[in-house]
C-alpha cells in the first residue's frame, strides 16, 4: 500500500488529477438513487469496454478481406485457442448491450430524466443508442456470410430510396457499384475505428454532464419538475440526504456489471458465436437472410408492408422517430416525474413494445419478400420466345438458368424484388444492360465473375427484345451524335 500511494503520489505531482478524480468519485447523489433501477447505464458501459478487449483481439486475427475474411473467422472458431469464445463473447457482448441501452432509455424516460436540465444528456444517450446500433449492424456485415452479403445488400437498397443522394450513399457505403473487398474495408473501419470513436466520445460527454448535473432523483409523485425552482431544490436535496457515489452507491453498480458480465460469458459458452453461416455467393438467391436479433422486427415490417409503402415508410418513418426522440425533453420539459401520475408514457412505452416484440416475433414467420420461387413455378411466357433468334434464345435460357426470374418478372409473372424487365430494353441502352449485369447497381449483385463472355452476351440479345411492338431500343444520344455527319463543317465538293 506504501507503495502504491507512494506511485500515486508521484503522478499526481505530475498530473494533477488526484482533486478532479475524488471530486467525481464522491460527488453526493440523492440516497434514493443509489437503486437497482439506476444501474443500467453503468452496466452498458461495462459492456463497451468488454466490446472493445474482445474486439482487440479478434483484429489480430481476421483479415478484412472479401476473399479471407470467411476463411478467418473459421480460423477463429476451429484453429485459435479459444478463439470460438472471444466471438462469442464479442457477439453477444453485442446483443446485451444494445438490450441495455434500450432499457436505460426506457427507465429514463419513466423517471422522466430526460426534463430539465438534462435535456443535453438526453440527447446524447439517443445518439449512444444509434451508434450502439451501428455497431452492431457493421458487426454484422464483418462476419461476411450469406446472411451479411444480401443484409448488405437490403441496406444498400433502402439508402438507394433517399432522394437526390441516394446514389451517392451507396457508393460511400459500399466503395464502389458493387459488394467487394472495398466494402469490406469501409465497414472495418466504420466498425474499429469511426463508431467506437463517436462511442467513445459521445459516453465522455455523457458522464461528463451525469457528473456535472448530478444523478436524477427518484421521481416522487408530486415532486413536480419548474425551472426556476428545480435546481435549488436538487442541491437542496444533495446536502440534506445525498451520499458519496463512492463507496456508498458504487456497489450495486459494480454488482450488476459483474452479473452482466458473467451472463454474457454463459450465452457464449453455451450458445458460441453467430456464424459465420455458408460463403457469401450472389448468385444463391434461394436464401432468406435474417438481421441480427433486434433488427428483426424491421425484416417483418418490410416483408409485411405493401410495397408501395417500403419507400415513405422507411425515409419518413426514422425522422419521424427521431424528431420525436430529440424534441420529448423541450415539449415535456417541466411538470410530473413519476411514472404513476404519467399514464400517456407508459401507454406509449406499452405500445412500443408489445408492437417491437409482435413483429420480432412475425419475423420468424414472414417470408424475405419476394418469395424467390420462381424458376420452379413460372416459366418465360411464350410470347418472348416468338421469332427469336438462336443467340436471343440462348440468352433466354440464360435468364431462366442464372435464375433471373426470381428477382425480375415479365408479363407480372416471377420475382418482384427487381424491376420488372417487359420494358427494359426501352429504358437501358446496350451498354448500360451490360453493365447492370456485369457490375450491378442498388439492389441487384454483380454477376460478372458468374457468367462467361458467351452468357453475357447471349443475356443481353434476349433483354433487348424485351420492349414494346413496334418501338425502337433505348439508344445513345452521344454515340449517334459522334456517327453523324458534321453539317457545320463546309464542303469540300467542287
Amino acid at each position: 500500500m506504501r507503495l502504491i500511494k507512494t506511485i500515486g503520489g508521484w503522478l499526481d505531482d505530475r498530473l494533477q488529477v488526484g482533486a478532479t478524480l475524488r471530486e467525481t468519485a464522491e460527488h453526493p447523489v440523492p440516497r434514493e438513487t443509489a437503486s437497482w433501477f439506476y444501474v443500467f447505464g453503468s452496466a452498458a458501459l461495462v459492456v463497451f469496454m468488454l466490446q472493445i478487449v474482445t474486439g482487440i483481439l479478434l483484429a489480430l486475427i481476421y483479415v478484412p478481406s472479401a476473399g479471407e475474411a470467411w476463411n478467418s473467422l473459421q480460423t477463429l472458431n476451429h484453429s485459435v485457442a479459444l478463439g470460438w469464445f472471444i466471438r462469442a463473447l464479442h457477439g453477444w457482448g453485442s446483443e446485451f448491450m444494445v438490450a441495455i441501452v434500450l432499457i436505460h432509455m426506457v427507465q429514463v424516460i419513466l423517471f422522466g430524466a430526460y426534463k430539465y436540465p438534462r435535456e443535453l444528456t438526453w440527447m446524447v444517450g439517443v445518439l449512444l443508442l444509434l451508434v450502439t446500433l451501428g455497431m452492431a449492424f457493421t458487426g454484422q456485415v464483418l462476419r461476411f456470410d450469406q446472411d451479411a452479403y444480401w443484409g448488405l445488400g437490403i441496406g444498400a437498397s433502402i439508402a438507394s430510396r433517399v432522394p437526390v443522394l441516394g446514389p451517392q450513399i451507396v457508393n460511400l457505403m459500399l466503395g464502389g457499384p458493387i459488394i467487394a473487398g472495398a466494402t469490406l474495408s469501409r465497414f472495418f473501419a466504420l466498425h474499429v475505428f469511426a463508431i467506437p470513436g463517436l462511442l467513445i466520445a459521445f459516453v465522455a460527454v455523457h458522464l461528463l454532464m451525469v457528473v456535472k448535473l448530478g444523478i436524477n432523483e427518484w421521481p416522487m409523485p408530486g415532486r413536480v419538475v419548474r425551472k426556476a425552482t428545480y435546481l435549488k431544490e436538487y442541491h437542496e436535496l444533495t446536502k440534506k440526504d445525498g451520499i458519496p457515489f463512492v463507496p456508498l452507491a458504487v456497489w450495486k453498480d459494480l454488482f450488476f456489471g459483474g452479473f452482466i458480465l458473467l451472463a454474457i460469458a454463459a450465452c457464449a459458452f453455451y450458445f458460441g458465436p453467430f456464424g459465420p453461416s455458408g460463403r457469401p455467393d450472389p448468385t444463391i438467391i434461394q436464401t432468406a437472410p435474417r438481421p441480427d436479433f433486434f433488427f428483426l422486427w424491421l425484416y417483418a415490417v418490410l416483408s409485411l408492408l405493401p410495397p408501395s409503402m417500403e419507400t415513405p415508410a422507411l425515409l419518413v418513418g426514422p425522422v419521424v422517430a427521431l424528431l420525436a426522440l430529440f424534441l420529448l425533453p423541450f415539449i415535456f420539459g417541466e411538470g410530473e416525474k413519476s411514472w404513476r401520475r404519467r399514464p400517456i408514457a407508459v401507454l406509449s412505452i406499452l405500445l412500443v413494445a408489445v408492437s417491437l416484440g409482435t413483429f420480432t416475433h412475425l419475423s420468424g414467420y414472414t417470408p424475405w419478400s419476394p418469395v424467390m420461387d420462381a424458376w420452379s413455378s413460372t416459366p418465360i411466357p411464350p410470347q418472348y420466345l416468338r421469332n427469336r433468334s438462336a443467340l436471343e434464345r440462348q440468352g433466354a435460357l440464360v435468364f431462366q438458368v442464372k435464375q433471373c426470374h426470381n428477382c425480375h418478372a415479365l408479363d407480372n409473372q416471377g420475382g418482384k424484388r427487381g424491376p420488372a424487365l417487359d420494358n427494359v430494353a426501352v429504358l437501358l441502352t446496350r451498354d448500360q444492360l451490360i453493365r447492370q449485369v456485369i457490375q450491378g447497381g442498388g439492389n441487384m449483385p454483380a454477376y460478372g465473375k458468374n457468367l462467361s463472355p458467351a452468357e453475357t452476351t447471349a443475356l443481353v440479345a434476349f433483354l433487348e427484345t424485351l420492349r414494346p411492338a413496334g418501338q425502337p431500343a433505348a439508344q445513345d444520344a452521344s454515340r449517334a451524335v459522334a456517327l453523324a455527319p458534321d453539317r457545320g463543317a463546309p464542303s469540300t465538293q467542287p
